[in-house]
């Protein structure tokens, strides 16, 4: 049984709570909403079963490496806006929140290389990643960074899920084959996450299929729901099953 994906440019933990946050930033913001309004059906528990040999870790070494020296915050403007350091080769950047396209920076030799939020809302997971080429082609796409959210001074701080979390998920599966949310080729090890919860880039094991990466969304994929690439007939075979997921 396959859900409904939104792919290219477009959560629960064990014991039924949210994946580890970050402190609550001292503004008050507004919760970040997933980014499809609609409701959607229901995802009960089927059964199935995984593709026999397991997954393996996907590689992104050879990427340019992520953007660093991220630094900013919440103004008094109610805006979120930060700066970050220039990758060694790269052409422009992108930056996300949650997910979702934030903002395209060309890289011209400007003095400061900024991203601003007009909209924050609270807990959002602000990510990054360089490009070699404006064309968004896969290959020129590199790695994406850690995640960044407000502290409670209201300023930018690094934040990844602590490895060995577990995570008592949906498990649902696809097999489009075409470029992810974050623009990577969809394929074995790719998977779909509520980037709220989950940022881009945290890897996770997931019995019976093998390594995650986080690097897609998709409409149906919400709360304690995420979406594990299998190819052909192997994603309907999956079902939905409910499993155990251990954060790397």
């Amino acid at each position: 049984m396959r859900s409904v994906r939104v792919l290219a440019l477009a959560a629960l933990a064990a014991g039924g709570l949210l994946a580890p946050a970050a402190p609550a930033s001292a503004a008050v913001l507004p919760t970040c909403q997933h980014f499809y309004p609609g409701p959607i059906p229901d995802r009960p528990v089927t059964g199935g079963h995984g593709p026999g040999t397991l997954v393996g870790a996907v590689d992104v070494t050879n990427r340019l490496p992520a953007p660093g020296s991220v630094s900013g915050g919440l103004g008094a403007d109610g805006r979120v806006t930060f700066t970050f350091a220039r990758v060694s080769g790269a052409k422009a950047y992108r930056a996300f929140r949650n997910g979702q396209a934030l903002q395209w920076i060309s890289d011209w030799g400007q003095p400061t290389l900024t991203v601003t939020d007009a909209s924050p809302c609270q807990d959002a997971n602000y990510q990054l990643y360089a490009m070699t080429a404006e064309d968004n082609s896969p290959g020129s796409l590199g790695q994406i960074s850690t995640a960044y959210r407000l502290d409670t001074g209201n300023r930018l701080a690094p934040y990844r899920i602590p490895a060995g979390t577990t995570l008592n998920y949906r498990v649902t599966s696809y097999n489009d084959v075409a470029q992810t949310a974050l623009g990577y080729t969809a394929g074995p090890g790719f998977c779909a996450v509520d980037a709220r919860i989950i940022p881009w880039g945290t890897r996770f094991s997931v019995p019976g299929y093998g390594e995650c990466y986080a690097a897609d969304i998709g409409s149906w994929i919400k709360d304690d729901i995420v979406d594990v690439w299998l190819p052909g007939a192997q994603a309907d075979a999956w079902g939905i099953q409910r499993l155990t997921l251990t954060v790397h």
